[in-house]
């Protein structure tokens, strides 16, 4: 038997097989959740856009916002915009003002505000601020890089008629991006319904996507706003705690939320992964031990099979591992393609940077657990282990 096989089969082969058998359970496990929520009727009539209040905090400093801006603007047109800037912000004020400019028929409110005391989440500080002035009946935080469709919105809003927060899955639009762009957004579009939807299919969720997710304005009120959040800098995570906390359940939707941002170079993507994943391990320290197991084998074990498979085959050539890898290639390039397309939001399939994607995540969660200082935009912040943080 040559070095390294195991009964008779090579490493390779070993771990082409465990890879593929978990990639296929956690695609059933996603297609079932995405065809369930397909099947159930959403009442777009019963949405009124006008009942909707969009809270988005705006930070400048990105040359695409004002596009990005007004993709939602002319998407909910109907909608009541608050839109949250900083005084000390001139970019973002005036591609606000611009865009309200060009859009008088939209209701569009700006609020400016100041600097956020250390230790406060800005993005917190500003929805806290903003909450007492919205009159609508639902709450929808969106991002400024993010575009919400009217079909997305009326999907969330009826998701609220049986949880207390709805979220939606996000997925990035890469056009005109350079390599570390595309390379984000391959990660993103490979893993969120694998991510997301699979493991509906195992327990309810437990935290939601950030970048969009929408609440009842008196539910929010009832639950203290976004005051309980204030200290978080993970605020999503801590939005799904405190709710959760408080008996509350949590929708994951399959409306899609397109995010858009400029990736400028490699040192970008690198600060983007970082941010990512230093939040991915605050979630994990607030799970249960079998929680943190499932959550390792679903999505922190591929990786590490792709690496061990490649290595496995170098070390080990033979046509039964390399043909066992193929395969797995063949399979996790088509994967997220059939994903994508049933939900309607096919990405462009780009197979090499799929799999440098996944061979990089294990070196950014390494890099997550060891420096705990993130960039984000123009601010930076030392991470505890609580999730508090305090201004460098």
């Amino acid at each position: 038997m040559a070095a390294g096989a195991v009964g008779g089969l090579s490493v390779a082969t070993w771990c082409a097989g465990a890879y593929a058998v978990l990639l296929a359970v956690r695609a059933l496990c996603a297609w079932r959740e995405l065809r369930r929520q397909q099947a159930a009727p959403v009442d777009h009539d019963a949405v009124r856009m006008r009942d909707v209040a969009v809270l988005q905090p705006i930070l400048g400093g990105d040359p695409r916002l004002p596009d990005v801006l007004g993709a939602t603007l002319a998407a909910l047109p109907q909608a009541q915009f608050h839109w949250l800037v900083d005084t000390d912000d001139a970019a973002g004020r005036w591609a606000v003002a611009r865009l309200r400019a060009a859009h008088p028929q939209v209701a569009i409110r700006v609020h400016e505000n100041p600097p956020a005391p250390d230790g406060t989440n800005p993005k917190t500080f500003k929805l806290d601020r903003a909450l007492p002035q919205v009159d609508a009946p639902v709450c929808l935080v969106l991002d400024d890089d993010a575009t919400l469709s009217a079909d997305a919105l009326a999907r969330l809003v009826s998701a609220l008629d049986r949880a207390d927060i709805a979220t939606a899955l996000p997925g990035y639009v890469a056009a005109g991006e350079r390599l570390p762009g595309r390379l984000l957004a391959q990660f993103v579009n490979d893993n969120a319904a694998l991510t997301y939807l699979a493991p509906l299919a195992l327990a309810p969720p437990v935290s939601i996507n950030g970048m969009c997710y929408a609440l009842r304005t008196g539910r929010l009120r009832a639950l203290g706003g976004f005051a309980p959040l204030l200290h978080a800098l993970a605020d999503d995570l801590a939005m799904a705690d405190h709710v959760r906390a408080h008996g509350g359940r949590i929708a994951q939707t399959i409306a899609p939320v397109r995010v858009r941002t400029s990736v400028d170079d490699a040192a970008h993507y690198v600060r983007q992964m970082h941010r990512w994943m230093l939040f991915a391990t605050l979630l994990l320290r607030r799970q249960p031990v079998s929680m943190r197991l499932t959550i390792g084998v679903l999505h922190g074990l591929p990786p590490l099979l792709l690496w061990a498979m490649g290595v496995g085959l170098v070390l080990q050539p033979d046509w039964g591992g390399l043909t066992s890898v193929a395969g797995v290639l063949m399979l996790r390039a088509g994967v997220p393609w059939m994903l994508q397309d049933a939900l309607g939001a096919p990405a462009p399939q780009r197979p090499v940077l799929s799999v440098w994607s996944e061979l990089l995540q294990p070196l950014h969660l390494l890099h997550a657990c060891y420096v705990r200082t993130i960039r984000w935009r123009s601010r930076r912040y030392r991470v505890r282990a609580d999730g508090g943080f305090r201004a460098v």
